[in-house]
């Protein structure tokens, strides 16, 4: 897998800013609930990732950490 987004589902508010920014489209607001209950966001297809950033940046929790494929790998 290249680029893909690991998220810390207790963090997640589901605010769905990140879902918003997504060029890709590939968040969504998931089905189950963390222990504060919030359902935190999931991502559908994290092969369709093209490692922006953009929902780990915008996210007022930090919930959304991106992984980007080094240059040369």
């Amino acid at each position: 897998m290249k680029n893909f987004i690991k998220v810390n589902t207790e963090r997640c508010k589901s605010c769905g800013l990140c879902v918003y920014v997504c060029p890709k489209k590939i968040l969504s607001i998931g089905e189950s609930a963390n222990s504060k209950g919030y359902y935190s966001v999931e991502a559908k297809d994290q092969s369709e990732c093209i490692g922006c950033a953009f929902c780990a940046l915008i996210c007022p929790d930090l919930a959304l950490e991106v992984y980007r494929e080094e240059k040369g790998e």
